[in-house]
C-alpha cells in the first residue's frame, strides 16, 4: 500500500531574490560556470553517444544537475557517473538520465509515473518535457529533500507520495508513461495494468548486481517488451520489487 500523499505545493519556501544556479555551494554565485559545464556534459557525455531528441537535450541543458547533490559534491555534478545521495541511493550517469528520458518519447502533453525520486533530478528533467508529472519514493528523507529542490526551482508540475513504488499510484492512473529508477526482478504488473494502451514503461530487470533496460509498451491485450541497453541501479524494493534492502 503507498504511503501519504504530500501535496506538492507545501515544500514550497521562499526562493531570494537574485538567486542564480552556480556558486560552488549550489545555491549562490557565478552562473556561467555550472552553465559550461552543462554544456558539456550535454555535447561529450550525450550527443557524442547517439542521444539526438533535442527536447531532451535542452532539458538536460537546463536543469542544474549540482542543485540535486550534495553540495560538497557539487564540483562533481557534471560527471559521466552515478553519484551518491544519502540513504544507500546515487542520482543516476546523466547518460542513463537521458536514455531512459528519450525512451519515453515524450511530446509534452503526457501524465508520466516516476518510481524512485531520490534527490529529483530525473523528476526535474520529467518536469521539463510532460505536463504532470507522479512521483513515488520509499524514504521519506530524499522525498522531502527532492521536494524542496523542485520547489526552489519552481517545477510546479510535480506530485510526490511517499511509499511503495512496485505498487504504482492507481489513483491517478493510467499513465502515458512510467519510468523505473530502480533495478526489479521483473516488470512489476500494477504498473503495466497503469499503463494507458499506447504507453511506455522503463524499467531496470536482472539481479540486483546487474540489469538490462527493458522498454515495455501497452498493447491492446498484451504488451511488447525491447530490451535497450545493459545497466547498474540500486534495487527497487517493495512488494513487487526485491523484498530486503
Amino acid at each position: 500500500m503507498t504511503g501519504p500523499f504530500i501535496p506538492r505545493r507545501a515544500a514550497f519556501f521562499h526562493v531570494e531574490e537574485g538567486w542564480t544556479d552556480g556558486g560552488g555551494n549550489g545555491w549562490g554565485a557565478a552562473r556561467g560556470e555550472h552553465a559550461a559545464a552543462r554544456e558539456r556534459m550535454v555535447r561529450d557525455q550525450l550527443e557524442r553517444r547517439g542521444i539526438h531528441d533535442g527536447r531532451v537535450l535542452e532539458a538536460m541543458r537546463k536543469v542544474p544537475r549540482h542543485l540535486f547533490v550534495d553540495p560538497s559534491l557539487g564540483w562533481r555534478a557534471y560527471e559521466d557517473s552515478p553519484l551518491p545521495i544519502g540513504e544507500g541511493q546515487t542520482i543516476s550517469q546523466p547518460y542513463m538520465v537521458a536514455v531512459m528520458t528519450a525512451a519515453l518519447t515524450l511530446q509534452g502533453r503526457e501524465r508520466v509515473l516516476e518510481i524512485g525520486t531520490g534527490s529529483g533530478y530525473q523528476t526535474a528533467v520529467l518536469a521539463e518535457l510532460a505536463a504532470w508529472v507522479y512521483t513515488i519514493e520509499r524514504i521519506p528523507a530524499l522525498a522531502e529533500g527532492a521536494q524542496q529542490t523542485l520547489g526552489r526551482l519552481k517545477h510546479d508540475n510535480v506530485s510526490t507520495q511517499i511509499g511503495d513504488g512496485s505498487m504504482g499510484w492507481p489513483e491517478a492512473s493510467p499513465f502515458q508513461a512510467i519510468v523505473v529508477t530502480a533495478g526489479a526482478p521483473d516488470v512489476p504488473p500494477p504498473l503495466v495494468e497503469q499503463l494507458e494502451v499506447g504507453g511506455r514503461l522503463l524499467i531496470p530487470v536482472g539481479s540486483p548486481h546487474a540489469q538490462t533496460l527493458r522498454r515495455v509498451t501497452k498493447r491492446d491485450g498484451g504488451v511488447d517488451q525491447e530490451e535497450l541497453v545493459s545497466c547498474v541501479f540500486v534495487k527497487l524494493v517493495g512488494e513487487h520489487g526485491w523484498h530486503d534492502e
